[in-house]
């Protein structure tokens, strides 16, 4: 089967070749990620200036556009015969409300959209710890292997977040869990008449059940989305 890979961390980001790496026997996969980062850029979309589209290997694309933009052309343009669209794997957390803001998010929002079936992967950074893309690799084939095999209703995608274990710790659960809905922390320090966000992800909401909580306890959390 045809599956599209992009995120928003851009297309030379260790996440999606660690994501390209978990689903190398299923089938043939495309690249078609953004040149820039574009993390938090939400569904943002470009229609007042030409993509850019290079073409840089038979299977790999850089596009000078949006997460959203990658999914657009690639299953308009290149692969229309596409049967997946899988986004990430991005460095750092899309939990509960974050969803709205992220362009990892919006990639397979956008593939829902054009009635295409796609899941977002994010590993959750706990600090000081570094992301073990091996480790993200297997934890991603795991999920995949999961939610490939399982029906996914129309107008709808999954929204998946690793957690952030320490070397040598079990195996986590994959929880199938509802999305959060707690604000994040809206705090930013003052120089003058810049204003510079700040805030301590750990430390956000949660409700007892919902993905934050899961992912926050340890475990791999999926999430169903509808449009």
């Amino acid at each position: 089967m045809a599956i599209i890979l992009t995120n928003d961390d851009g297309i030379d980001a260790p996440g999606i070749r660690a994501l390209h790496k978990a689903v190398e026997d299923k089938g043939k996969s495309l690249i078609f990620a953004p040149k820039e980062q574009y993390s938090g850029c939400g569904h943002q979309v470009t229609t007042l200036k030409p993509i850019h589209l290079e073409k840089r290997s038979q299977t790999e694309y850089a596009v000078g556009g949006t997460p959203a933009d990658c999914t657009r052309l690639a299953i308009t343009q290149i692969v229309p015969e596409v049967k997946w669209v899988l986004s990430g794997i991005n460095a750092g957390g899309n939990l509960g409300i974050d969803v709205y803001i992220s362009g990892t998010v919006a990639a397979v929002r956008e593939a829902a959209i054009h009635g295409i079936p796609g899941i977002a992967i994010s590993h959750w950074i706990k600090r000081p710890l570094v992301i073990d893309w091996d480790v993200a690799t297997c934890w991603t084939q795991r999920v995949l292997k999961e939610l490939f095999n399982r029906p996914l209703p129309p107008n709808s995608f999954w929204n998946v977040n690793l957690p952030h274990l320490e070397p040598g710790s079990p195996d986590p659960e994959i929880v199938f869990c509802p999305l959060g809905i707690r604000p994040l922390q809206v705090n930013y320090r003052v120089e003058g008449e810049l204003y510079y966000y700040h805030g301590e992800y750990a430390k956000r909401e949660r409700i007892s059940g919902d993905d934050v909580d899961v992912c926050f306890s340890g475990n791999i959390s999926v999430t169903l989305i509808q449009l």
